[in-house]
């Protein structure tokens, strides 16, 4: 029996549907391809790269590994494990950061810098999408015509699909990014943002998804790094003790903390000095700077999502632009790009042409 391919799994409609059929879509997104010049991967053992076959709800190994398929995703992890947190997260805020949703292009102007190209660039490109979350780059990908080939450890999953929807140029599954369901230097493009941080070893993390972009393929990533709001502020006080409770607990307790600070941030808003003096003890994230076009409930519900996110991830490594630079050349990769910008450094390279590097 041939390999499974991701589009023989139901998905139902999502939002990504109405991002291309409402009359006021933006027009520099187009359409998704509907007849497209590429296949989809068949998804492959984490273990031994060989291709699965269908038996009744699950995917099999020739091994003898057997992968459940719930809900129409297929689950290569049998628990979230440390990100527990960000599932519940997704879950809830599965909208809050979609562009299609806030009506902004916050999330795709991140995506084409960190790219270096506009997306329409990715048109039938094979794009391996590691920690995907809820979607935010995710329905972008789809849109521009990639061939978007999603994971997250994480029932963000469950979230990302809905949000996405059925499109022969998608898919998505649970999957720990360390152990991925494809085969070896596959993907012209490997997307990684907003992740490696969070893992417990961003360098092996790296490494393991540098296996995975094909000669002359790019690899794009990004990392938190050191900051002097870091050691000046409050906020690890509050994670020392936030990360070590149940994802629903820390998620009532940040809430709460919104609830108290946000009133206050936004009373202040407009008086730097006073903002960052109280920016010292709140450890609510506040973007009225960073995105004033966006509306107060907007900046809201921002606020909750990502202070809940900074105060409970289980790991928060940094890194400097010269370690990032370090790990990537390493690896044998060309035109190494590291800036700061973003959430700290943003990175991307290519392997060479000729298969080498790694």
């Amino acid at each position: 029996m041939s390999g499974l391919m991701p589009g023989d799994l139901d998905r139902p409609s999502g939002l990504l549907d109405r991002l291309h059929t409402r009359e006021t879509a933006d027009p520099m997104t187009p359409p998704v391809v509907n007849s497209l010049p590429r296949a989809m991967l068949s998804y492959a053992s984490p273990e031994s790269g060989r291709s699965l076959r269908r038996e009744d709800d699950a995917l099999v190994s020739e091994e003898g590994g057997r992968y459940p398929v719930v809900d129409g995703i297929p689950r290569f992890v049998s628990t979230e494990g440390y990100a527990a947190a960000f599932g519940h997260e997704w879950n809830i805020h599965a909208l809050t950061q979609l562009d299609s949703r806030t009506g902004t292009s916050i999330s795709r102007k991140r995506l084409e810098r960190c790219l270096g190209m506009p997306l329409e660039g990715l048109r039938g490109q094979l794009v391996f999408e590691a920690g995907a979350g809820a979607g935010r780059f995710t329905e972008l990908l789809v849109a521009a015509g990639a061939l978007v080939h999603a994971i997250d450890l994480s029932t963000a999953v469950d979230a990302n699909r809905k949000n996405i929807g059925p499109h022969e140029n998608y898919a998505i599954a649970q999957a720990d990014l360390r152990r991925p369901p494809y085969p070896p230097r596959s993907f012209d493009v490997v997307l990684c943002l907003g992740v490696l941080q969070h893992t417990p070893d961003p360098e092996q993390s790296i490494q393991v998804l540098w296996e995975f972009v094909r000669p002359g393929g790019l690899f794009v990533t990004d990392h938190y790094t050191w900051s002097l709001s870091r050691v000046t502020t409050l906020a690890w006080l509050y994670r020392l003790y936030l990360r070590r409770l149940p994802p629903e607990r820390a998620k009532s307790i940040t809430d709460s903390l919104v609830d108290v600070f946000f009133p206050l941030h936004w009373r202040v808003r407009r008086f730097f000095p006073a903002q960052a003096l109280l920016s010292r003890i709140s450890p609510c994230h506040f973007y009225f700077r960073s995105f004033p076009h966006l509306t107060k409930e907007q900046l809201f519900e921002f606020a909750r999502l990502d202070t809940y996110d900074s105060l409970t991830d289980r790991y928060k490594h940094l890194r400097t632009q010269g370690q990032i630079r370090q790990t990537l050349r390493a690896l044998g990769a060309v035109g190494v790009e590291v800036w700061r910008g973003g959430n700290g450094v943003e990175a991307r390279c290519r392997r060479p042409s000729d298969g080498s590097g790694g």
